[in-house]
């Protein structure tokens, strides 16, 4: 074997799984926190501007983003080394995939966010408990071999669909709104790093719980640009449909709210109120930026 892990010189009949190879998760550095809260407000971006704007709904978005997903898993495990490029969009489309999970729990299926939180925070420390009990270690410098890698983004899946939920719960329920729900996830990410540096929280634990965190922190983000301002945002936005001439619109139709304001189909017991949405007339119907 040699010393950079090539697995060109692995023994014959050693199970590809287990194949030592160069390491794929990029170090650990402020560019990596800054490149992941940025992939997140993309992704959360992204998922609302198909799912919303573009109407293709919650199920379309889901199939979607489920396909992008699966691709972008093929091609990060087939490639033998860190490549950013690779990493980072299969970072961003597992962003979504898990966001859309607890959309899809709860928007559709009338999961309550307390319970869907607890599930996920479960499910993470069931990943965790397998992954070590496998490997003997979940340190995130060597992912090595196509295991460890698996356990990597499985863990990464459940964190931002643990993320999302959580997030949700707290922004929500407690109706901080979008400004001081970022505030506060930010105070959290660096509490973590505190209690890491100074008072001895080990390497793994300060890092999944960061990882956690920044999910909302980024959601947070997200909404606070592209929200309206009567909802808390800044208000930049694309609209799909905007009326541009007083006294022709096609009528007003209002659609049940879904959690974080989201129109929705179905019962969900976590909404509530209506949205009312202006229906323009095709003539008078334009498309742009909304401020």
């Amino acid at each position: 074997m040699s010393p950079c892990g090539d697995d060109r010189t692995a023994a014959v009949g050693t199970p590809v799984w287990t194949v030592l190879r160069a390491n794929k998760v990029p170090e650990i550095t402020i560019f990596f926190w800054i490149i992941k809260i940025l992939a997140t407000t993309v992704g959360e971006t992204a998922a609302d501007y198909l799912n919303m704007t573009l109407g293709a709904g919650l199920r379309t978005t889901t199939i979607v983003t489920l396909v992008l997903a699966v691709i972008a898993l093929i091609v990060q495990f087939s490639v033998r080394r860190y490549i950013p490029v690779v990493y980072w969009w299969t970072v961003l489309v597992i962003s979504v995939t898990g966001t859309l999970v607890t959309d899809t729990l709860t928007d559709s299926w009338g999961v309550p966010l307390i319970t869907s939180t607890t599930v996920f925070a479960v499910a993470l420390m069931l990943v965790f408990a397998a992954w070590y009990r496998v490997e003997r270690t979940l340190s995130i410098h060597s992912i090595r071999t196509v295991r460890r890698e698996a356990f990597y983004w499985l863990a990464i899946l459940v964190t931002f669909a643990l993320g999302t939920a959580a997030g949700d719960l707290i922004a929500e329920r407690l109706d901080l709104g979008y400004r001081l729900s970022a505030a506060v996830f930010a105070l959290v990410i660096v509490a973590i790093a505190v209690a890491h540096r100074s008072f001895g929280l080990p390497a793994v634990v300060a890092f999944w719980a960061a990882y956690v965190v920044t999910r909302p922190l980024g959601a947070s983000l997200g909404d606070l640009l592209t929200q309206s301002p009567t909802a808390g945002g800044a208000g930049v936005r694309y609209d799909g449909d905007q009326c541009g001439v007083p006294g022709r619109d096609g009528g007003t139709r209002c659609l049940p709210l879904g959690h974080r304001g989201r129109p929705y189909r179905g019962t969900n017991r976590n909404g509530g109120g209506r949205r009312c949405v202006r229906t323009c007339s095709p003539a008078r119907s334009t498309r742009g930026l909304s401020w």
